[in-house]
Formats: C-alpha cells, structure tokens, sequence
C-alpha cells in the first residue's frame, strides 16, 4: 500500500473513532430513530480509500459485490442500481421486452399488488402503461393473503408484484405456486426484507427476480443504491440492457472488445459491422451505481447476519413488552416464515378510547420516533386517483392502517435500553387513558 495512502486510512480510523458521541443514553432526551444505518470503521475507510483510488464510476468494487450478493441471496445474478425504487423499474419494465416475444407485458395488462404500500411499488406498473389490481392485506402481518390474490386473477392478469411488508414474508411460496399455476411473472419487492425466510427459504429466490434498496434505513446500505437479482439469465441480460441505456453490448463501459465481435454485427436497418457499444435494444435508463457506493456495500455485507439478528432480538424485546396492551393490534409474523424485521408495527383499535395521533405525539414529545406505514392506501392519494386500475374486493383493513397504523424502530443502532423505554412508554400512555 502507498505511504500516504495507509497514513490517511490510519488517520481515517481515528477520525471515525473521534466523533463517536459520548454519554449514556437518557429517556425522553437521545433520539430513539425508527431506522438509520448502522455504519464503522471499516466503512468509512471503505468510502475513503475507494474515492483515493478515484473510482468514480462502476468499476471492481461493483463487479465484486454483484457476485457476493448474488450468492449470498440464492441468485445467478445482480445488477446494481442507483436506488431500489430503480430496481423495481428495471425489474417490472424487463417484462415489457421484445425479446420475451408472446411472454412480453402490453400496455393495459394487469398486474396485482396490495394498496397498502409504499409507492414505488406501484409506480412502475403505471409507469410501463400497465394497469394495477389492487387488494387488501391483513391486520397483524400487514400482508396479503393466497386466497385474496386468487380471486383477483382476471383475464388481463399478467403478472404480480408485491413487497414483504416491514421485513414480514406475505405467503410467497403459495402465491408464486398461483404464478406458475396461471402462468403469471412474480416480482418479489424484497427492499424491506434482506434475510427473511418462508419456509426456511429465503424472501427474494421464490419468484422471477426481486429487487433491493439500500437507502440508509433499510437492512444494508450504500446511501443510495439497489439492486435486482434473478437466476433467469435471459431476463438478467434485459435487466442490464435497461440499467445501461438500453445497450445491446453487454462490454463494461471501460472495456473495448472483450467479446472480439465489436464490429461484427448487424441489427435493426443498422448498417453491417456498425459498433456494438452503440447499438441500442431498448429503450433504456442510465441507472448504474458507483464504486464508492459499492465499496461501502462490501463492508456492510460482512455484517448481515449480525443487523438481521440485531432486528429479530429488538423486535422480540418489543413484542414481549407490550404483550397484552389493550386497546392495540400488535405484529404478527406469518405462519411459516422467520421475519428479519424491518419496523414494528401499531394499529390503534377503532374502538380505543384514544387516537393515533395522540399516541403518536406522546411517544414523538418522548423523542421516539415513528413513521407511518407508508402509504396507507394508496388509491387514496392525488397521485393515483384518476389512474387507470382495478380494485379486488374492498379495502377495508388499507384503510384502517391509513388511520390508525405506525411503526417504530428496530434496527440495529437500538439498544436494550432504548427498546425497554419504547414499550414502556407505549404502555404509560395507554394504561392512562384506559
């Protein structure tokens, strides 16, 4: 290693070490955040010694973490993005591609997902000119159901694309079995879920590809950036297409002839032997990540396994402290499945003798941080109203968590300390008014 290279990585462990806060953790006054990124040493130095080496685009930190992550969630291939709301337009929009033949999506094609959600799940269904059907979840896992995404198949059914809710698994083996029983393609939205199983499988290997975020709060992060994985290399090669402008070359763009065809092809009314590097398949995006972001990415990966047990234990310590509160509808994992949880999630009973919000505002004045569950429902949003879609059944229990549902943190950054204080907190408010 350079002198001076080693010198500012060493000075960089010291600096980390130097801002680390300092005193205990006292009630009502440290912030208690529903989510954040947990992040040391090792990634600091990361990010620094990737910006020493000037890699400002996609490079090996890239390629390297692709092939971890791949492997490390049961998949052939990932390709990074630049957020994981882009990986699920990657995703859904390669199911709109010519070469899939009489498989592609069209325009007016539907595709199921729940109303109760957070946006970018839905958006590029409507953003591909398809049409959403949308259905309920339930209280508690705040899920759909098999039985509700069964009746919702109609003639136009194409495909579906729904997230695990707050790390919690919906019942995606009986649901990609529907899939394959109606010949429909699955997206698995595994942004909030890196590390749940159902079934002792993991999220994310049950259907056609899955995508990833890791934007600060979720389970691994690169401040930005995302992912989509899949096993199926022909829409693994559509994935990249679309991320790289639509490119038919499948070269790194710092390569110039690994494939010894360059000047060989001829497609479209493009003339014989025109460059390869500049033919274009499809209409595409420019949604790459950096090397930087990568290399934070590898540093975090090491530490999986330890944030996904972090969010199980913190999770439990909270389940167990507010077992038997009245008055509210506490999470529930689905049968079957292990959640690497994400948030936990309160619904307020309608027939409480207090509110939500009142709730909510006594644990915020506490400095506990809380947070919707996203959307809520989301037909009911400017954004949605008046776009073409599909409605199967009623959505009721969506409109209930747009009242009466919020979440608060588990991630790993909690303490014991900090857990006991939330759930005890829940408990004086309520036991107060009860």
């Amino acid at each position: 290693m350079n002198v001076h290279k080693g010198l500012i990585l060493d000075e960089t462990v010291k600096y980390h070490h130097d801002l680390r806060p300092d005193g205990a953790f006292v009630p009502g006054t440290t912030e208690i955040w529903p989510a954040g990124a947990v992040l040391d040493e090792r990634d600091r130095t990361a990010l620094v010694e990737a910006a020493l080496e000037m890699r400002i685009a996609a490079g090996p930190s890239s390629r390297r973490f692709e092939s971890r992550f791949a492997r490390t969630m049961g998949h052939r291939k990932a390709h990074l993005t630049n957020s994981g709301s882009s990986a699920n337009l990657l995703a859904m929009t390669a199911f709109t591609s010519h070469l899939l033949e009489d498989r592609r999506l069209l325009a007016g094609d539907e595709v199921i997902t729940v109303a109760a959600g957070f946006p970018t799940t839905v958006n590029p269904i409507i953003q591909n000119g398809l049409v959403p059907v949308f259905v309920d979840v339930e209280l508690g896992t705040y899920n759909t159901t098999a039985d509700r995404v069964a009746r919702a198949i109609g003639p136009r059914t194409r495909a579906i694309m729904i997230a695990h809710a707050l790390g919690n698994p919906f019942e995606v083996a009986e649901i990609a079995q529907l899939a394959q029983d109606h010949d429909l393609f699955l997206i698995e939205d595994n942004c909030d879920a890196v590390g749940s199983t159902y079934d002792g499988r993991l999220t994310g290997t049950f259907g056609d590809v899955t995508t990833v975020s890791f934007y600060p709060a979720h389970h691994l992060t690169m401040g930005e950036g995302g992912c989509v994985l899949t096993s199926n290399l022909a829409l693994a090669r559509i994935v990249e297409s679309l991320r790289d402008w639509g490119r038919d070359c499948w070269c790194e763009p710092g390569e110039t002839n690994k494939c010894l065809k360059r000047f060989q092809y001829q497609m479209g009314t493009l003339p014989e032997g025109y460059d390869h590097k500049y033919i274009f398949s499809h209409v595409g995006y420019n949604l790459k990540a950096t090397d930087i972001q990568a290399a934070l990415g590898l540093t975090q990966l090491d530490k999986l396994d330890d944030f996904c047990a972090a969010r199980r234990h913190n999770w439990r310590r909270l389940r167990e402290g507010l077992d038997g509160v009245p008055h509210l509808v506490l999470p529930e994992a689905t049968p079957r499945s292990d959640p690497s949880w994400f948030g936990f999630a309160l619904t307020v009973s309608p027939d409480a003798p207090f509110t939500r919000a009142a709730l909510v505002d006594f644990l915020e004045d506490r400095k506990i941080g809380t947070r919707r569950l996203f959307a809520g429902n989301l037909t009911r949003h400017p954004a949605y109203i008046g776009q073409p879609h599909r409605v199967s059944g009623d959505l009721a229990n969506s409109d209930i968590i747009t009242e009466q549902t919020f979440w608060v943190g588990v991630y790993p950054a909690l303490t014991d300390e900090m857990t006991d204080y939330v759930a005890t907190s829940v408990k004086e408010f309520v036991g107060g008014r009860s």
